[in-house]
Parts: C-alpha cells; sequence; structure tokens
C-alpha cells in the first residue's frame, strides 16, 4: 500500500486574474443618428485566496500544482453590456500555515478553522467609453484597459498545531509511545531516522481529546540545521506541552537518560521561543533487562529538572494511562489560560496607498520619475496605440499638476519621464524656461494678447460703449465734417473723422481715396455697413 507524502514547505507561483477590457461602442438604433456611447466596463479578475481547512493536514497538493492562476474578468460590450467578473480560486491549506515571502517576512499566520487569507489580488476592470463621456466629450472614441492582476511568489509553512510535542533523540521510542496512546499508525523500526515526518494522533483522555505530534527524532546541532533539525523544530513551535522521551536502555557509549536530556534542551534553547513551555519526562523501555532498575537509578538525576517523570514501556503498556492522563491536565491548564480564537479574514495585499497625490524623483541628468499610484493606474489603463486616449492620459495628468511639478523640478523639454513602466519624451503644453512666469491657471504670461482687457472696469466699459453705438451712430449719419488736413490734397488716404468731440462715429465710417477733394460721404445701412463715395 502506498504511503503518503508528507509536504510541510512549498513555493507557490500565485497569478491574479487581470482586469477585463472597456468596450468603445457607439449607440446604433433607427431613427436614432446620435444614439451616444453604450460601451460597457470591464470584469474584474479573480482573486486568490487561502483558507483553512481542518481536513487537510499537508500541502502535498500544492506540491504537484505550485503555478496557480485566476480566471481573469470578460471585456465590457455593445449596448451597455459589463463583462463578467474573474472566478476567484480559493485553496485551502491546513491550521498553522505560515505565509512568506521568499525572502522570509511573515506576510500571515493562518490559525484556526475558516481563516482566510487573500494572498493575490485581481485587476480592475477597464471602464468603457459610455462611462467617460462627459459634457464636453460626449463620444469618447477610447476605453479603459484593464488592470493586471497581482503576482506574487509565496511560501507556505506548515507547523504543526499539536498540544503535546514528543522530543527526544533518535530511536528512543517516540512512534512507539503515539502509536499505542492514540490511533496513529506511524513507521516503526529499529534503527535511527524511521521517523522523517511528524506524525500527528488524537488522544483520548476520559471525555477530552488532545493532540499528539511525534517529532523526528533531535541530534546535537539540530538548531543550526544539522540532521534537518531546523525541519523538524518548527513543528514543536506551537505545541504547548513538550514530552521528553529518554531511552533508559541505551547502550551508546557517552549516552544516559539525564545527558540526552540535556542535549536537547540546549538545542531547544538554541532554537528559541520554547523556554516557557511545561515539561513531562517519559522514561521508556523499562521493560526490557534491567531496564526497570536503570529506571530507578537515573529517576534521582532527571528529577533535579524539576518536571514530572514518568515510567513506562510502549511494548508492555505499563505506565501509559498515568501518563495519559497527566498530559491532558497539563494541556487543559495551557487552554484555560489561552484566549479563545476566532475565525478572522486577514487581508494584506495590497498595502494601503495613498492614491492623492505625487511626488517628482530626480532619477538622472534629463531623467525624472513620476512617483504616486494615480499616475502608475492612469498609465496602465492607458491605450497608447489611441491618440484620443493618450491625450485623455495627457488631461488627466495636467490636471493633476504633473506638468507644474516637472517645470518647477528643472525638467525642459526632450527630458525623459518615466511614469510606472512607460518612457516619455517630455513635451509640455507651456514652455518651462527660466523666463517663465505663470499666470492664471498656469498659463504663460508671455503668450497672452497685451491689447486683451483683463480687468473687469475694462470689459464693463467695452460693454457700455457697445450699447450706446446705435445711437451715437444715428446721430452722426446726418452731419458733414471737413477733411483732415493734408489728406486729400496731397493725395494721401487718410481717416474721416465725424462727431462733435472730433472722435470717430461709430456708425458712418468713412475713407479718404487717393485724388478725391474733402471728405467721403458716408451711409449708415441697417446692418451697419459703410458705402464708399468717390469724386
Amino acid at each position: 500500500m502506498a504511503v503518503a507524502m508528507f509536504v510541510d514547505r512549498v513555493v507557490l507561483h500565485l497569478q491574479a486574474g487581470n482586469g477585463g477590457h472597456g468596450c468603445v461602442s457607439i449607440h446604433r438604433e433607427k431613427f436614432k443618428p446620435f444614439g451616444g456611447p453604450d460601451g460597457g466596463d470591464g470584469g474584474h479578475g479573480g482573486d486568490v485566496t487561502l483558507v483553512v481547512d481542518p481536513a487537510v493536514h499537508t500541502l502535498l497538493d500544492f506540491h504537484f500544482r505550485p503555478h496557480i492562476k485566476a480566471e481573469n474578468g470578460k471585456g465590457g460590450a455593445g449596448s451597455n453590456r459589463d463583462g463578467a467578473n474573474g472566478k476567484g480560486l480559493v485553496l485551502r491549506v491546513p491550521d498553522g500555515t505560515v505565509v512568506q515571502t521568499p525572502d522570509g517576512e511573515v506576510l500571515a499566520d493562518l490559525i484556526g478553522a475558516g481563516t482566510t487569507y487573500e494572498a493575490a489580488r485581481g485587476g480592475r476592470g477597464g471602464r468603457g467609453n459610455a462611462a467617460l463621456a462627459n459634457a464636453r466629450r460626449k463620444a469618447p472614441g477610447f476605453a479603459e484597459l484593464g488592470e493586471p492582476g497581482d503576482a506574487y511568489d509565496v511560501v507556505l509553512e506548515l507547523k504543526s498545531v499539536a498540544d503535546v510535542g514528543l522530543v527526544g533523540f533518535p530511536s528512543a521510542g517516540k512512534s512507539s509511545l503515539i502509536a499505542v496512546i492514540s490511533a496513529a499508525k506511524p513507521k516503526i523500526a529499529d534503527y535511527p531516522f524511521t521517523t522523517l515526518v511528524p506524525n500527528l494522533g488524537v488522544v483520548q483522555a476520559g471525555e477530552g481529546t488532545f493532540t499528539v505530534a511525534d517529532v523526528p527524532g533531535l541530534i546535537p546541532g539540530a538548531a543550526t540545521g544539522k540532521g534537518l533539525g531546523l525541519e523538524f523544530l518548527r513543528h514543536i513551535e506551537r505545541c504547548a506541552v513538550l514530552v521528553h522521551v529518554v531511552d533508559t536502555a541505551t547502550e551508546e557509549p557517552g549516552r544516559d537518560p539525564v545527558a540526552d536530556i540535556e542535549a536537547i534542551e540546549a538545542e531547544l534553547t538554541a532554537y528559541g521561543g520554547l523556554a516557557d513551555r511545561p515539561r513531562l519526562v517519559v522514561l521508556n523501555k523499562i521493560d526490557v533487562p534491567d531496564g526497570r532498575d536503570l529506571a530507578e537509578i537515573v529517576r534521582a538525576d532527571v528529577d533535579r529538572f524539576g518536571w514530572p517523570v514518568h515510567e513506562v514501556s510502549t511494548a508492555s503498556r505499563e505506565g501509559l494511562r498515568p501518563l495519559v492522563f497527566a498530559m491532558a491536565a497539563t494541556v487543559d491548564a495551557h487552554r484555560a489560560a489561552q484566549p479563545v480564537l476566532e475565525p478572522t479574514r486577514i487581508v494584506l495585499r495590497p498595502p494601503a496607498v495613498d492614491e492623492s497625490g505625487f511626488r517628482i524623483e530626480t532619477v538622472d541628468e534629463d531623467v525624472y520619475e513620476v512617483r504616486g499610484e494615480k499616475p502608475r493606474r492612469w498609465v496602465r489603463q492607458t491605450n497608447f496605440d489611441n491618440d484620443e486616449a493618450v491625450g485623455y492620459l495627457a488631461d488627466r495628468l495636467a490636471r493633476l499638476g504633473v506638468e507644474d511639478a516637472l517645470a518647477k523640478a528643472g525638467a525642459t523639454p526632450g527630458c525623459t519621464v518615466r511614469i510606472g513602466e512607460r518612457e516619455f519624451d517630455w513635451q509640455p503644453t507651456v514652455y518651462a524656461g527660466a523666463a517663465y512666469t505663470p499666470g492664471s491657471r498656469g498659463a504663460d504670461t508671455r503668450l497672452e494678447d497685451p491689447e486683451r482687457r483683463t480687468s473687469a472696469a475694462q470689459r464693463l466699459a467695452a460693454r457700455k460703449a457697445r450699447r450706446r453705438r446705435p445711437e451715437d451712430g444715428a446721430a452722426g449719419a446726418g452731419e458733414s465734417h471737413p477733411p483732415v488736413a493734408g489728406s486729400a490734397e496731397s493725395g494721401a488716404a487718410g481717416p474721416a473723422e465725424s462727431g462733435v468731440d472730433g472722435s470717430a462715429a461709430p456708425g458712418a465710417v468713412g475713407s479718404v481715396e487717393p485724388g478725391v477733394a474733402g471728405s467721403a460721404a458716408s451711409g449708415v445701412d441697417g446692418a451697419g455697413e459703410s458705402r464708399l463715395g468717390s469724386g
């Protein structure tokens, strides 16, 4: 019969689903020539979530399938049809799974049935042109692209969640002990390192139960990784009680029960975090010849540690009942002191970011980088094959203040500007030279018309002058005016003046043509046009 593999560490390559693209569509219907945009939004990509399942005890499934990819969101369609969201993936992991980065940073510690962790979030779907329409842009000819989903490599490590951990040298009888006090069926043989993976068993003590973990044998140097010590020691981190299983009948030179306990304690201390756990000592194999006498001899030395000592035999099952109830009492005391764990939802990715602003960083000479979540997201959503979409991106960046910030940072036309994974040759809409003086709303005052009326008083005076023009024109239409000195006699063209105060009559505009003696006769028609007379 094949034995199922126990896998307690895997590396997963997670890929959340990408968001669907928005749709560019114009509504077409009979007798509706201006139907307007009706492109739908793209669907969001699927997430990758880890969930603690008590029925799962190993990471074996992920060992053969390390590449995990969620479903992408569907693209939008016409008639305001939004794309479907991608289906997320739920990965069921054992209780006690630790999620880490490849560098060893702990992201989540999943303890308790139902605890969830969102390991990779799907990309946001792009908006269709119906959602991008506004009062100025009635029918956009572009849509937003869907954002890519998160892509991470995470390390899953299983730390067995057991109440009691059996520790000791190889061939001390740990597997035999868990086999007789529980229904576990570990491999048992008469050579060292028979057990290579932890074995878990459930022990019944009266009306209560607790779990026991048979940790593979430890040797001196285990805390530094010798003999796969680090792989084995992490499985006792969560154990509430540690039980030293000692072989009283060992015949190896230089070994005795006290020396074995001291060696194991040295490794536990070097590993760290286990000094406060209660301990029990089990003197095993008292059924062998002279085994009981040897146990009586070393008991006095073992008592100096201050821990309860039990003499047992896994072969004859002597002393097992008191040992089991002693374990149960210690476990109950530990449980009473611990708070009740409730299933929680842990969401650590993506981290909280401030999308309200940005900053400009000088990367190199004439190379600037715009940092900020909002500009980066806008660039990801832009289809650079569409000129209208690129213009929309430029407008958004200008409204955000990116151009002004680049000018203040010293950027000049032709500089390289990097936003996310894109690089641009910056050509500002406003020259950012040394003589640049910003006006209202960031306008360049050098480009403004100097004759332009800019004050409210000037605009009010011009409005009043326009209102007086019909009256002044009617009064000056029938009057005769002398010619301008030197205009007709010299044969040069000159303006004809009219009106009492010498100002040009608004309603009678005339010009003097060469060779004409006197002023030009002018008349005003209904449209305000002038009729030129010649002599």
